[in-house]
């Protein structure tokens, strides 16, 4: 059966009740069915990703196939994920509410929003309102798939290799298929900004740079099978499949690419392709999870740059900084050299081991602002080389269920200039404890939290919460001398997002005038600027996640503080976040409910 027949005839009855994910505590027969639902949403999301499978460590026992597989793209499999999403919203409406427990109507109102969301893209006819193109710089199989065989497919035994191998194998077939449906796109006017495509060429390039025998996709297996003594010619194999297969299927891209570079619509903003204007009120909403205008967003952009910017002069000038605005004066503090590390292997070294030392430090402050504490390890690592130009500057990846594999907080190190020292605590803070680390771990070491809301995520929820903690990391007392001002200046940025990314996609800015905004408020250097206005151009609203969901939670906490005065207790109010990944309104009303417990104790 090809995969096409395989997507037609695709139901979650048809895929079965594969996994079970926790013993459910149902208090009620509506419970169970609503857990039972949620195993099948679960079931058929895992059954279209092998990949997702394999970042949870579940890929194993009788699911051990998935391992050898990939994901598949394309209208097919958007159109099967949608027929799922409307069977199991229609299964979940006809449960009766009257006959829930409180955690468990909250658990299907957040898989009722979840399913929600994952229509909304489909009549606009772009795979997903924030993410509109399959190929950008920093999407695409080409940039996804060696950096996840790399760093999440596991090489630990003979069958582990052999897995890598057919995932190796299936990878042309990969590139051709979404080559196809973006070419289709692309007819429609749905195509990445030129720019954007000039760096999908150079990435691809570099792919395809070195000798067959020498890329990575050979090298990081034969290394590793090496390392655990595994006998067999990987490196041959790989080297075969990579020449023979992958590199034309990458050839076969880039040759695409080309000819899209040179009809694709002049612009920066998702306005320009068909649709633009709904399709960023849509990712506004999805990724914000309000009903916030671009307008609003802007308006509140502004004025929290000019908030947050007063507190920075204040303190600049405390440090003798006293020239010049406050982006010139944060520009020539990021330039100052007892701020930098050099920009060579040992200095990105030194930056490192700089990060691990400021992770144990406020691991240690952490028992004073939180009841619970994650047990799953972390590990931090430099963005691979390879995709260096298109990846964020950081971003954290969760270790799998199993503890098989440490949590990450990847680092963009192609410049140490981007990174001055003041400003590296709080993006630790961020991405490692107390933000996405000990979020994400807390969930997945959560007993009764079905697998479904382990592997959710709403990034105004989230990406709100890594910021938010940067706050509560500075009420710890974890930063010190200019590092407040390093927060302070994160803060900024998020902020400054708000600003620039309804300006390209609202008010049609150019990238280079919201790439002088970020130079001239936030003080990042100009290539980190343009690096990451041009990750705002490809996807739409989700920059906006951050100050949105830190706002909220910010307020959240005001409000309960206020309501229960004395009897407020920052640990208990951070056990909420047990609860799992939300919207911002349910998260409130969650807040309401834990705030009357409170005062009826």
């Amino acid at each position: 059966m090809d995969r096409r027949a395989f997507m037609a005839g695709t139901s979650a009855a048809a895929l079965g009740a594969a996994f079970t994910s926790v013993p459910v505590l149902a208090q009620t027969a509506g419970d169970a069915a609503v857990a039972t639902e949620m195993e099948q949403v679960f079931n058929w999301q895992m059954q279209l990703s092998p990949l997702s499978m394999t970042s949870l460590g579940i890929d194993t026992g009788p699911f051990a196939d998935k391992r050898s597989q990939l994901d598949q793209t394309g209208p097919a499999v958007e159109e099967a994920s949608a027929r799922l999403a409307r069977q199991s919203l229609a299964r979940l409406a006809a449960i009766d509410e009257a006959g829930l427990s409180e955690t468990w109507r909250l658990r299907r109102a957040v898989t009722q929003y979840m399913l929600d969301q994952s229509l909304v893209s489909e009549p606009l006819r772009v795979q997903h309102v924030g993410a509109p193109y399959r190929l950008s710089q920093q999407g695409g199989a080409y940039f996804s798939i060696p950096d996840f065989l790399n760093s999440q497919h596991p090489v630990d035994t003979a069958a582990d290799a052999d897995a890598y191998l057919a995932r190796l194998a299936a990878f042309p077939f990969l590139i051709d298929d979404e080559s196809t449906a973006q070419a289709a796109d692309a007819a429609r006017g749905v195509a990445a900004p030129g720019w954007s495509l000039d760096l999908v060429d150079a990435q691809i390039g570099a792919l395809l740079a070195p000798a067959p025998g020498e890329s990575g996709m050979v090298t990081s297996l034969a290394t590793r099978a090496g390392e655990k003594g595994l006998a067999g010619d990987w490196a041959g194999r790989a080297e075969r499949i990579v020449r023979d297969g992958v590199y034309p299927a990458l050839e076969r891209q880039r040759a695409l690419v080309r000819r899209m570079r040179r009809t694709t619509r002049a612009g920066d903003g998702v306005w320009r392709i068909p649709h633009g204007d709904e399709i960023y009120a849509k990712a506004l909403a999805y990724y914000t999870t309000t009903s916030m205008s671009p307008d609003e967003v802007h308006r509140t952009g502004l004025a929290q740059v000019a908030e947050i910017s007063a507190e920075l002069d204040t303190i600049l000038k405390g440090a003798g900084l006293t020239r010049g605005s406050v982006g010139e004066r944060l520009n020539a503090l990021n330039t100052r050299p007892d701020q930098l590390y050099p920009n060579t292997d040992a200095g990105r070294a030194e930056l490192l081991e700089s990060l691990n030392t400021g992770m144990a430090r406020i691991t240690a402050l952490l028992p004073q602002a939180f009841d619970s504490l994650p047990t799953q390890p972390l590990e931090i690592r430099r963005v691979p080389v390879d995709i260096q130009d298109g990846a964020p500057n950081g971003y954290y990846s969760t270790a799998t269920l199993d503890g098989s594999r440490p949590a990450i907080y990847w680092i963009n190190l192609k410049s140490t200039g981007d990174w001055p020292k003041y400003t590296l605590p709080s993006l630790t803070y961020h991405e490692g404890n107390p933000g996405h680390h000990l979020h994400l771990s807390l969930l997945q070491e959560q007993a009764d939290l079905p697998l479904l809301l382990k592997n959710y995520w709403l990034s105004a929820y989230g990406e709100g919460w890594a910021l938010y903690a940067e706050q509560v990391a500075e009420e710890l007392g974890a930063y010190s001398g200019l590092e407040k001002a390093g927060a302070l200046q994160s803060w900024l940025f998020r902020a400054a997002r708000l600003v620039v990314d309804t300006g390209v996609h609202h008010q049609r800015w150019s990238r280079e005038r919201a790439t002088q905004y970020f130079v001239d408020t936030v003080a990042f250097t100009r290539e980190r600027s343009q690096r990451e206005i041009e990750r705002y151009c490809v996807s739409p609203g989700q920059a906006c996640s951050y100050k949105v969901g830190q706002n909220v939670w910010v307020a959240l906490r005001e409000r309960a503080e206020r309501e229960l005065g004395d009897r407020f207790r920052l640990g208990a109010f951070h056990e909420l976040i047990k609860l799992g990944v939300m919207p911002l309104d349910m998260l409130g009303e969650q807040v309401d409910t834990w705030i009357a417990r409170e005062k009826g104790r």
